[in-house]
């Protein structure tokens, strides 16, 4: 009943929701937020006459991938396919923008005085000390991100399309976090990028005080890069370059 308040006037909707990290004590789980919270909406948006959907997905979501999160994100994307709804997918990869926690995080991680003594900037990485492959990003900036969303809604080109969606540029984690402290104020130049392996992040995630979950690990180890002309085509956008971009915004941050 309260989805369908929601939804009662609108023409449209753009479904958001998501979690990066379940919290089973409090039932929120990848799929009961993923799927079951997407089809409950459908179910409404169907019942009260929407006709428009624009969803967020995520790049790497697909039927066999290795991540639950994905798994769970492919999940919602067939319930959208399945609705009867003209609809707009979007899988973007990580997004950056000055509010969102990611890059706050990151901030945090720049300029925190602990950093001589704990790996303030970590990313997670193959072999045995951290010392392999760690995936690549395509960092996308939430500005372009938004634009999208909205500008799906009046592009028919879009109409039960699917946009993978990243920027312009392909960085590995230590690159991202490199070009991050080049342009944060007061990252202290001892906070450095540091590999955990990815072995034992997988044995720690999920643990108590422990803040990343096992998707996210073996995520990591994933490239998140994808071909854009699509979406700069049917979009008319030029996608923003990230170090330009958060040159630009970054010192706005707080």
């Amino acid at each position: 009943p309260a989805l369908r308040r929601l939804v009662d006037t609108a023409d449209a909707v753009i479904h958001l929701v998501g979690i990066i990290m379940p919290i089973r004590r409090r039932g929120q789980t990848f799929a009961r937020v993923h799927v079951e919270g997407t089809a409950n909406l459908l179910d409404a948006a169907k019942h009260e006459g929407v006709t428009r959907w624009v969803h967020m997905s995520a790049l790497g979501a697909r039927p066999e991938a290795v991540s639950d999160y994905h798994r769970s994100k492919w999940r919602a994307e067939q319930a959208v396919r399945a609705s009867g709804l003209i609809y707009t997918i979007f899988r973007p990869s990580i997004i950056h923008g000055p509010d969102g926690e990611f890059m706050q995080m990151v901030r945090k991680f720049a300029c925190h005085r602990l950093g001589c003594l704990l790996p303030w900037m970590p990313y997670f990485a193959g072999g045995l000390f951290g010392r392999g492959r760690s995936g690549r990003l395509q960092p996308v900036w939430v500005e372009d991100v938004a634009h999208c969303f909205v500008a799906a809604l009046s592009t028919s080109a879009s109409e039960n399309e699917t946009y993978p969606m990243g920027g312009p540029d392909v960085v590995t984690w230590a690159q991202l976090y490199q070009t991050c402290k080049a342009h944060i104020p007061g990252a202290l130049a001892k906070n450095r990028p540091r590999p955990i392996p990815v072995w034992y992040a997988k044995l720690i995630a999920g643990k108590p005080g422990v803040p990343f979950s096992l998707d996210q690990a073996i995520m990591s180890q994933e490239d998140s890069t994808c071909q854009i002309a699509k979406v700069e085509r049917d979009f008319d956008l030029k996608l923003a370059p990230f170090a330009a971009t958060l040159a630009a915004y970054v010192p706005s941050m707080v």
